[in-house]
């Protein structure tokens, strides 16, 4: 790959025309794809002193600049070190219609940290796979990416190191990292180019960039995103594949083979309970914290389940400096304008910190699914998705503990007409309420799909027989518990 690099360059004033050319046309599509709502994104590798921002300044030039966003991702800050690997990169996807150029990005982090030994070659294959699933993703979700190399040889950057470092003006650009990548250039060119390969696909091939000239360089990168474009605007929409499912799964009853009757909690039984498990939480909530271990609680569940309730007694137990409950509503259009899980990934914890999602990603695969608010290529393929995002979180050391609140058709009428004749309790009620319960044969056909399909091993679902609301409330506290001490065992 790397050594198939072309590198013979037009005249000067033939790329000087062709250049010109380019950027009009440039313009042009950068407008239609805002027409067509089309987002894109521009990764930008190389070596060091390839010429990465100055190749990024040179393309964004004739774009309107309300329509894109350059984020530079080569250098770690500590937050960036709290984040999932796949997270940290999730979070920088453009709204529809708009461009994002990166200079670096996964690429940069995963070979570096290989390289540098800080993760071993097991860690580096998980890696590339969870980059193949991401890049995928965005293919199969309507983005553009368009990913270039920029590739320079040993003496080439060997040069540049030594120009830079002459005045004092300049010196500050050069880092001990691109001198020691210069002085271990073949083992670098071995693992840029193997990944390379690993990650070289159809749905996002790579495109390299000779590098000797920075106007050739420009040339070569305007010639690349505008053909992509063009083939962009003028793709049909197809349907994605839908990816079989490769993660082992743990077997679930049906919802409707689930006993409540008999799930009974005595209120002096409770409450000694509920006092042992919340002081054993809030131990364990100090561990993870200083054993820098993220935590994701997930709560699904029918209406007037308990949800709230159950959630109100986890909270009563955690530090209230180290969690957060994310309360999920219907998109904002900021956010229906990205991949569906970029509202997740952007209010995950840091390390050491909790968050629970009182409603959550499974929303794809209920009520879009239900009530149409999305395709169905676009919730089959979700089921895939889900398990690979809750995979990259168990990778990056995440505990991820999934509840579905369970009750009876019975029991929520009850608690739907209480609700209704109780002046204090008449806000919980919705017209949306009960036009949902109307559909409740559906949704239950959907929730038992979405239990067995995404129960997986890393990830599995845990039912709460919530008819007897403080049964379901030790149920949870108990299985919360039991996982973080499992999780500070590691």
């Amino acid at each position: 790959m790397l050594s198939d690099v072309l590198k013979v360059s037009p005249e000067e004033k033939l790329m000087k025309a062709q250049i010109k050319t380019l950027t009009e046309k440039l313009a042009l599509q950068q407008m239609q794809m805002a027409e067509k709502k089309l987002p894109v994104v521009v990764l930008v590798e190389g070596w060091d002193t390839a010429g990465k921002g100055s190749l990024i300044g040179g393309l964004i030039n004739p774009i309107d600049p309300r329509f894109y966003r350059v984020a530079t991702l080569e250098r770690f800050t500590e937050e960036d070190q709290r984040l999932s690997f796949i997270g940290r990169y999730f979070k920088e996807l453009p709204e529809n219609g708009k461009f994002v150029f990166l200079d670096s990005g996964w690429m940069t982090q995963v070979t570096r940290e290989y390289l540098y030994g800080t993760i071993s070659d097991e860690q580096y294959q998980t890696r590339i796979q969870s980059i193949n699933n991401f890049e995928r993703q965005l293919a199969d979700n309507g983005y553009l990416l368009v990913k270039l190399f920029l590739h320079i040889t040993e003496d080439e950057q060997e040069k540049r190191v030594r120009k830079l470092n002459k005045s004092q003006d300049t010196s500050w650009r050069i880092s001990e990292d691109d001198t020691f990548q210069n002085g271990h250039y073949g083992r670098f060119y071995q693992v840029f180019e193997s990944y390379i390969r690993a990650t070289d696909t159809e749905k996002a091939p790579w495109h390299i960039i000779d590098s000797s000239s920075k106007r050739w360089a420009r040339l070569q990168a305007l010639e690349i995103l505008t053909d992509a474009l063009e083939t962009a605007l003028n793709k049909e929409k197809v349907p994605a594949a839908i990816p079989e499912n490769v993660f082992p799964l743990v077997k679930q009853p049906k919802l409707a083979e689930i006993s409540l009757a008999d799930k009974v909690l005595e209120d002096k039984e409770y409450d000694k309970r509920l006092k042992e498990l919340q002081k054993e939480l809030r131990g364990l909530h100090n561990k993870i914290y200083r054993k820098k271990i993220p935590v994701i609680i997930a709560y699904e569940g029918w209406d007037a389940a308990g949800k709230g309730g159950n959630i109100k007694r986890v909270a009563k137990a955690l530090d209230p400096r180290g969690f957060e409950v994310i309360p999920i509503a219907s998109p904002l259009p900021h956010e229906k304008a990205r991949h569906f899980l970029w509202r997740f990934y952007v209010r995950l914890p840091k390390t050491g910190h909790i968050t629970v999602f009182d409603r959550t990603w499974y929303g794809r695969v209920m009520v879009e699914r239900l009530e149409g608010f999305c395709s169905e290529n676009d919730w089959q393929r979700a089921y895939n998705e889900i398990n690979e995002f809750e995979k990259d979180l168990t990778d990056w050391g995440a505990v991820v503990i999934k509840f579905w609140v369970q009750i009876d058709k019975d029991t929520q009428l009850k608690r739907f007409t209480d609700r209704q004749n109780t002046p204090e309790k008449q806000w919980k009620i919705t017209d949306e309420d009960w036009r949902n319960r109307e559909k409740w044969d559906l949704y239950e056909a959907a929730v038992d799909e979405m239990i067995a399909k995404t129960s997986t091993e890393f990830a599995p679902w845990h039912v709460l027989e919530s008819v007897d609301k403080k049964y379901a409330r030790i149920k949870a506290l108990e299985i919360i518990v039991e996982e973080l001490k499992k999780a500070c065992k590691r």
